[in-house]
C-alpha cells in the first residue's frame, strides 16, 4: 500500500464504478472530473486482482467481493462505495487497516422494502399468490376461503430498527395491532408495543416480519423451534437477510400447515447474475410468495443511493470528511478556503499527536486547525495549514511507524 499521497488533479483520479449503480452516480463522479469507469456487472476475484491496483475510488453494489487478497494489490485505493445497504461483502476491517473508508448508504431504501412488506402482508392475508396463480392457469378460484382482512390483525416486527419502524406505521394505518421486538431499547412509533422476549412476540403474531441484520447473532435466528412457537395459521415473511432463516425449517412450517404462507425476498444462497439458476427449498409452494431481492429495488430508492454514496465518495475524496464510514473514524470536514490539508492516518496509540506536532514547529509551520478522531485501533488527523506543504516534511510524518497512510489536500 502506498503510504504517502501528495494532492492529485481530479483528472488524475481513476473511479472504478461496477454493477450496473444508477447513471446519476455515474454522472455525478464525471461531473467532478475525475476519470471515470463504469460496468453493468460484478468483477470476480482475477478480474479484481488485475484492475485495483489503478484505482483510488471503487463503487460496487452486493455482488463483488471485496476481500483482504483483494486490499492487499489496492496499493493506490483511496474509498469505497457500497451502494446497496449492507457491507458485507466487503471486508471492512482489512479496508480500515489500509486506511480505506468503506461507505454505504444505509437508511435510502427504507421505503421501498417497507411498501414490499405492506403489501406481501395484504396477499399473504387475502391468499393471493395462489388467486393469481390459479387465475393464470385459466382457473376461476373464487372463494372466501382463507381469505382475511389486515385490520384487527396482530403484525409482529422483529427489529425496530429504520425499516422495522416504517413498517409498523402503515402498519398501523391499515388498522393492524402492533407489536415489536428488538435487542436494543427503542421508542415505540404510534401505539406499538415492546415485546421483552422474542418468544412472546412469536405467539402473539399473526403475522411475523423480520428486520435484522446479518450478524453472527442472527444467523439461524429462525429455525424449527422459532417456528413451533408461532401461532397455527400465522404468516412470515423475511425482507433482512437470508442468513436468519433456517430455509428447511420454514418449508417444513409452510408444509405442514403450521404456518398458513410466507413472503421471502432473500435467501441464505443467491445467484451472482441474472443467468445463474435460482435454488430454495421453498419453491413451488403455493402459499408462497418469492421475490429476487428486490425490496429496495425501486427508482427512487437506487436514486437515493447513488446520490448519498457518490456524495460520500466525493467529499471524501476532496475534503478528507469521513462521515458515514462504516469502519473509520466519523468526521465531517469543512471546504478548503485557501489552506492546505493534511490528512493522517495512524495507529491509535498515545504520541503520534506530539510527533506529528513538532515536525510542524521544526518546518516553523503554524497550525490553522486541527481535529483528531478515533476508531478503534486507527486514528485520522486531520491538520489545516495556511503554508505550502513540503513534501520533505510530508515523508517525515509518513516515515513515523506509527502512520498508515498520509494525504495532501489542496
Amino acid at each position: 500500500m502506498t503510504k504517502t499521497f501528495p494532492s492529485l488533479e481530479k483528472n488524475r483520479i481513476k473511479v472504478l464504478l461496477l454493477e450496473g449503480l444508477h447513471p446519476l452516480a455515474i454522472d455525478r463522479m464525471t461531473e467532478e472530473g475525475y476519470v471515470v469507469e463504469a460496468h453493468n456487472r460484478a468483477f470476480d476475484e482475477e478480474e479484481l486482482l488485475e484492475a485495483i491496483p489503478n484505482v483510488h475510488v471503487l463503487g460496487i453494489r452486493s455482488k463483488t467481493l471485496i476481500t483482504e487478497k483483494i486490499l492487499e494489490r489496492a496499493e493506490n485505493l483511496l474509498a469505497v462505495g457500497a451502494f446497496c445497504i449492507g457491507t458485507n461483502q466487503v471486508d471492512i476491517d482489512a479496508a480500515c487497516e489500509r486506511a480505506v473508508p468503506v461507505f454505504n448508504a444505509p437508511y435510502s431504501n427504507t421505503r421501498s422494502v417497507a411498501e414490499l412488506v405492506i403489501a406481501e402482508i395484504i396477499m399473504l392475508f387475502r391468499g393471493l399468490f395462489d388467486k393469481i396463480r390459479q387465475a393464470h392457469g385459466g382457473r376461476w378460484k373464487k372463494s372466501a376461503q382463507g381469505s382475511e382482512e389486515v385490520r384487527n390483525k396482530t403484525l409482529g416486527i422483529v427489529g425496530y430498527g429504520h425499516i422495522g419502524r416504517q413498517v409498523s406505521v402503515l402498519a398501523e394505518a391499515l388498522g393492524m395491532r402492533v407489536l415489536y421486538y428488538d435487542i436494543i431499547d427503542r421508542l415505540s412509533m404510534g401505539n406499538a408495543t415492546p415485546v421483552m422476549e422474542l418468544r412472546d412476540l412469536l405467539e402473539q403474531s399473526d403475522l411475523v416480519t423480520l428486520h435484522v441484520p446479518g450478524t453472527r447473532d442472527t444467523e439461524g435466528m429462525m429455525g424449527r423451534r422459532e417456528f413451533g412457537y408461532m401461532r397455527d395459521g400465522a404468516h412470515f415473511i423475511n425482507a433482512s437477510r437470508g442468513s436468519v432463516v433456517d430455509m428447511e425449517a420454514l418449508r417444513e412450517a409452510l408444509t405442514s400447515g403450521k404456518l398458513a404462507g410466507a413472503a421471502v425476498d432473500v435467501f441464505p444462497e443467491e445467484p451472482k447474475s441474472k443467468e445463474d439458476p435460482f435454488i430454495t427449498p421453498i419453491q413451488n409452494l403455493p402459499n408462497v410468495i418469492l421475490t429476487p431481492h428486490i425490496g429496495g429495488a425501486t427508482q427512487e430508492a437506487q436514486r437515493n443511493i447513488g446520490l448519498e454514496v457518490a456524495g460520500k465518495l466525493i467529499r471524501f475524496t476532496n475534503l478528507g470528511s469521513t462521515e458515514g464510514a462504516v469502519n473509520f473514524p466519523n468526521e465531517v470536514l469543512a471546504d478548503l478556503r485557501g489552506h492546505h490539508r493534511i490528512l493522517h492516518v495512524h495507529q491509535n496509540v498515545p504520541g503520534v499527536l506530539q510527533q506529528v506536532n513538532a515536525i510542524f514547529a521544526e518546518a516553523n509551520i503554524n497550525i490553522a486547525a486541527q481535529t483528531l478522531r478515533n476508531h478503534g485501533e486507527v486514528g485520522y488527523l486531520i491538520v489545516d495549514i495556511n503554508h505550502v506543504v513540503d513534501p520533505e516534511m510530508v515523508a517525515r510524518i509518513g516515515a513515523m511507524p506509527e502512520t498508515i497512510r498520509v494525504r495532501v489536500l489542496g
